[in-house]
């Protein structure tokens, strides 16, 4: 059995359905990109996940059926999501936000894994008393992650963590998420446009198309399929 399995995932917003029954699975300590245009399903996807839209089909998250769990529910199974716009909390500071990852956690290692998200951001580490609004589009990236990896997650969702921020912030972004993987063991499902750089750090990928799964397989396999060289990754 997978540690995620998503079987006949249907999904939307009211009237309109995004996702039209997909399937797929990630086996624990993978990490599984999730490409697609804007619109092709990828966000909805990961909010179904965590239970913010309604939807039909099965999900299991380590045997457990969280197809309509609540969001605290799934949160508190070791899901951790961090979505577009990076949502910290502008007037709270760097160290308080980390704090506040670590809502769930009763134990009192808390402050030493701060000092871990320190080390594998040492930005933050030097801005740790400043509100997070002040921060740059790539400080508050980096610290939207590190507040989710202070739930010691088990599943880690991230949608488009490289949006909005230069080049050279992303290559770091993405080593930091390669680091990560290593040192977490966290299984990792990642939605990202910037195809190249996903592939790198995947193990599998999955390609949706007007919210269906167009192509699956080992993230090499995805890279070498001649319609995505094309589609995402411009040769």
């Amino acid at each position: 059995m997978s540690f995620l399995t998503v079987d006949g995932l249907v999904a939307g917003y009211g009237p309109v359905r995004v996702l039209h029954g997909i399937s797929f699975s990630v086996e624990q300590g993978q990490t599984a990109v999730i490409l697609g245009a804007n619109g092709a399903g990828k966000t909805t996807t990961l909010r179904a996940l965590t239970g913010m839209t309604k939807n039909g089909g099965r999900i299991e998250l380590d045997g457990h059926d969280i197809t309509s769990a609540s969001t605290d529910s799934i949160v508190r199974l070791g899901v951790a999501h961090v979505p577009q716009g990076r949502g910290t909390f502008s007037e709270q500071t760097v160290d308080e936000n980390l704090r506040l990852g670590a809502y769930t956690r009763r134990d009192a290692q808390v402050s030493s894994d701060i000092d871990d998200v320190y080390s594998l951001f040492p930005n933050l580490r030097e801005r740790r008393t400043q509100p997070a609004g002040n921060l740059s589009g790539g400080e508050q990236q980096m610290l939207a992650i590190g507040r989710a990896i202070l739930l010691k997650p088990r599943l880690l969702l991230l949608d488009e963590p490289s949006l909005g921020l230069a080049p050279i912030i992303v290559k770091d972004l993405f080593r930091t998420l390669a680091e990560l993987k290593a040192i977490s063991g966290a299984t990792v499902l990642l939605v990202e446009q910037n195809a190249n750089l996903a592939l790198d750090i995947a193990d599998v990928a999955y390609v949706l198309e007007a919210g269906e799964i167009a192509t699956s397989g080992p993230a090499d396999d995805i890279r070498a399929d001649e319609g995505v060289r094309r589609a995402y990754l411009g040769y």
